[in-house]
């Protein structure tokens, strides 16, 4: 007969067994690496501290720079989906899973775009933005029931996001992705990482050990955001999103954001402030259509037309007025 004291010996010892395998995968791990050099930091003045800090920070460009053939791969192909319709959807947890659900929701009112069209799940739901949801980003099932919920199809991509590559809740998204037939990237921020092999384009941003061990919101983080920054702002001027460097598809939701759209069609334009007034009372205030009413000197429901036809695209609808 086995004892109480026997099973939770047993158990005790699978625990522990498991907790050594996880401490030896984190002991491969670039970004998990102890710096002995920074042992004595916390007695260093704050000055010296934060001039180490910024010093480190600077080296992360660098390995995003390493990484652009890469990357623009994937946006290429991520642009193709989203044409014909598909989602950009981004999966992680901790900070990783915040940094995807903060870039899909500056989307919206940045380019316009649907809710819908820029998805951020983070491990344990939207009450894990803020605090902690315990095991959610150990369960592959989770991300791959995460992904089921919102009907995923063939037309949209998937970016798993993990610091150390191994996040199962991350690399179960991009496998069940895969399997349906959606395009898979997967960002981390080790070399030879499960996610970045789990995945049709592997992108692997090596920033080398944080200043504090294991803490990888810091440069790990930092190299995660310029990434993403990337890849939705390149996707969305691939789109036809915006004309040159100007946000024509900015939403005006707010009092700022309706002077930055008066801003942004004078820039465009050069017209005076009342026909810009006018061209934005004719198109219902969309800023890419009153700038192609004015260029193109045509009506609202013409501009209209004329942009649905080239698909978003200003230079191409400028171009059909010209021709015309």
């Amino acid at each position: 007969m086995t004892s109480t004291a026997d099973t939770d010996a047993t158990t005790a010892d699978s625990a522990s067994g498991s907790y050594g395998e996880l401490r030896a995968q984190l002991a491969t791990l670039t970004t998990e690496a102890f710096r002995p050099e920074l042992a004595d930091i916390d007695q260093l003045p704050t000055q010296d501290i934060a001039r180490i800090m910024n010093g480190e920070d600077g080296t992360v460009p660098a390995a995003v720079a390493d990484k652009l053939p890469q990357i623009s791969a994937a946006i290429d192909a991520t642009a193709e989906r989203m044409a014909r319709g598909g989602r950009l959807i981004y999966a992680g947890a901790g900070t990783a899973g915040r940094l995807g659900v903060l870039d899909a929701s500056e989307c919206p009112p940045t380019f316009n775009t649907d809710p819908s069209e820029v998805i951020g799940l983070i491990a344990g739901g939207p009450s894990a933005m803020v605090k902690a949801v315990e095991g959610a980003e150990d369960s592959k099932e989770l991300a791959a029931a995460d992904l089921d919920g919102l009907g995923l199809t063939a037309d949209d991509t998937v970016v798993g996001i993990s610091a150390s590559g191994r996040t199962p809740y991350a690399i179960g998204a991009v496998e069940h992705a895969r399997a349906k037939g959606a395009l898979t990237l997967g960002l981390s921020c080790n070399a030879d990482s499960v996610l970045a092999a789990a995945a049709e384009h592997g992108l692997e941003i090596v920033v080398g050990p944080e200043l504090l061990t294991g803490s990888t919101r810091l440069k790990a983080g930092t190299a995660q955001k310029l990434v993403l920054n990337m890849l939705s702002t390149i996707t969305m001027i691939r789109l036809g999103k915006t004309y040159g460097n100007l946000m024509v598809d900015v939403r005006a939701s707010n009092e700022k954001l309706r002077a930055r759209s008066r801003r942004i069609v004078s820039l465009a334009t050069g017209a005076s402030d009342q026909e810009i007034e006018a061209a934005l009372a004719a198109t219902d205030g969309e800023v890419k259509n009153a700038i192609l009413a004015i260029l193109g000197e045509v009506d609202g429901p013409t501009a209209a037309t004329l942009l649905a036809d080239s698909h978003g695209h200003l230079r191409a609808a400028l171009a059909a007025v010209r021709t015309t």
